[in-house]
């Protein structure tokens, strides 16, 4: 099977990067050929797996521009199946030129489609935003995998990203389903959690991902390393808890994968 995930939330802070590379590391050990496509200016995805930013000849920003063909923009990572299409600071200025494009909601889609063939899975990183670049890639993808901590304002931004959701459904993308919800920097401790939790559980029902991604130092510490949780700490929570995120959307897909019975022989030395 071929799939395209867009890993988007318009509020900042809530774990995105961070899931779309681990999840996508975890995907790539269990036996698919994953790419991940950087479309944030900031390219935290692209420096999250090992990609010196300022070295990048062609980015996802000289692909959406037609300056080269996707296939020259790939770069391998230290996971084995786990490709990236880098981003860097270029791609901010692509909203912008992306507006006198023909058809500019789908520059994205016509980019990604001769990759398909290539891989099991592409996860999509969005910006913290819902400009031009998100619409980009929620009329490429097949779902979306929504991240969202528990707090307060998850809930205030909610209704807006799902408004947008059901706009590009209804005239952009009418296949584009909701992959799942995945709670992040979850603390069951607190009461404001739990009850924001319930919130999003009323909302989404089983699209909520039964998997919580925990409040992990070691998550936070991996990426300046420019390798994902599983090779830094494999059996830190916050591995474990990514390993288990991909089990489940793999078994929510009805995807064979290959089981994982050594976590230790991931790390690499850093």
């Amino acid at each position: 099977m071929s799939k395209i995930i867009a890993v988007a939330n318009q509020k900042g802070g809530v774990g995105k990067t961070t899931t779309c590379v681990n999840l996508s590391a975890y995907l790539a050990v269990m036996g698919k050929n994953v790419l991940v496509v950087d479309i944030d200016p900031q390219g935290n995805a692209s420096s999250g797996l090992g990609v010196d930013k300022k070295r990048v000849t062609n980015s996802v920003y000289n692909v959406l521009v037609g300056d080269c063909e996707p296939a020259e923009a790939l770069e391998k990572t230290t996971v084995e199946r786990l490709d990236i299409m880098p981003s860097n600071i270029d791609l901010a200025g692509a909203e912008i030129e992306l507006v006198d494009m023909s058809e500019r909601e789908k520059v994205l889609k016509k980019v990604l489609t001769p990759l398909r063939g290539k891989y099991d899975y592409v996860l999509v990183d969005c910006p913290p935003s819902l400009g031009l670049l998100t619409v980009n890639a929620l009329t490429a993808a097949d779902s979306i995998l929504i991240p969202i901590q528990g707090e307060f304002y998850a809930l205030e931004g909610l209704s807006q990203l799902m408004n947008t959701i059901r706009l590009a459904k209804k005239i952009l993308n009418p296949q584009l389903d909701v992959e799942g919800v995945v709670m992040t920097m979850f603390d069951g401790r607190s009461n404001l959690v739990t009850s924001v939790t319930d919130e999003i559980l009323k909302f989404f029902g089983k699209k909520v991902f039964s998997v919580r991604i925990p409040r992990n130092i070691r998550l936070g510490e991996a990426p300046s390393y420019g390798i994902p949780i599983m090779q830094f700490d494999p059996k830190s929570t916050g591995s474990l808890a990514y390993k288990a995120l991909a089990e489940e959307l793999l078994e929510r897909n009805n995807d064979p994968y290959k089981k994982i019975t050594n976590l230790t022989a991931l790390r690499i030395k850093v």
